[in-house]
C-alpha cells in the first residue's frame, strides 16, 4: 500500500484514475470560472441564465462521467483521500473559550447584517461599496466561523435538526439526582 493512501483503501492507479480525477477537477472548475465570465459578458439576463444553466448541466455530466471512468475503486480512493485531507485540516474537536467567542461573533455578524441589510442598503450604496462583494464577504465569514468554532459547535448545529436531541448544560449535571435503578443513594 502506498504510504500516502488512507488506511483501508487500496491505491487505485492508472490512466482511468488520472483521467477521472482530471474530469472531476474540470467539473468543479467549469462553473467556478466560466459562470462569472458569462455574468460579466454583455448578454441579456435570459441569455446569461441559459448559458450558465448549460454550463452547470455540463459540469454535472462531466462529474458523473468522472465517476464512471474511475470506477468504484477509483471513486472510493479519491473520496477517502479528500475526507482524510478534510479530517487532517478541518476544525478541531474542542477550542479555547476565546476562539469560541471569536467564532460566535464571526457567526452572528453576517446573520445580523443580512437581516438588517435591507435597511442599510442606502448607506452602503452611498459609500460606494458593492452589495455583492459585501454579501460574498459575509458568506465567507459565516463559513470560516464554522471552522473557528470547532467540531463541538457542528454537533450543536446538527442537533437543531434532530428531533430527539436534548440540551445538557454543565451545571445541570451536578444538580440532577442519580437514578435509583442501581439501588444506591444520592449524596
Amino acid at each position: 500500500m502506498d504510504a500516502r493512501s488512507p488506511p483501508g483503501v487500496s491505491p487505485a492507479t492508472g490512466w482511468r484514475l488520472k483521467l477521472g480525477a482530471a474530469m472531476f477537477t474540470l467539473s468543479i472548475l467549469v462553473p467556478a470560472i466560466a459562470i462569472p465570465l458569462v455574468a460579466s459578458m454583455d448578454l441579456s439576463a435570459t441569455e446569461a441564465a441559459t448559458v450558465s444553466g448549460v454550463l452547470l448541466g455540463a459540469a454535472e455530466l462531466i462529474g458523473l462521467g468522472a465517476v464512471a471512468v474511475m470506477g468504484k475503486s477509483g471513486y472510493l480512493f479519491i473520496k477517502a483521500r479528500v475526507l482524510a485531507f478534510l479530517k487532517r485540516h478541518g476544525p478541531p474537536r474542542t477550542v479555547s473559550r476565546a476562539r469560541y467567542r471569536l467564532g460566535l461573533v464571526m457567526f452572528a455578524l453576517p446573520l445580523l447584517f443580512g437581516w438588517g441589510a435591507f435597511y442599510l442598503l442606502g448607506p452602503i450604496l452611498e459609500l460606494g461599496l458593492s452589495p455583492i462583494a459585501i454579501a460574498l464577504g459575509g458568506d465567507a465569514m459565516l463559513l470560516a466561523s464554522l471552522f473557528v468554532l470547532g467540531g463541538e459547535f457542528w454537533d450543536k448545529l446538527r442537533s437543531l435538526f434532530v428531533y430527539d436531541a436534548r440540551t445538557v448544560f454543565p451545571g445541570d449535571l451536578a444538580s440532577e439526582p442519580a437514578s435509583s435503578a442501581g439501588g444506591g443513594s444520592v449524596r
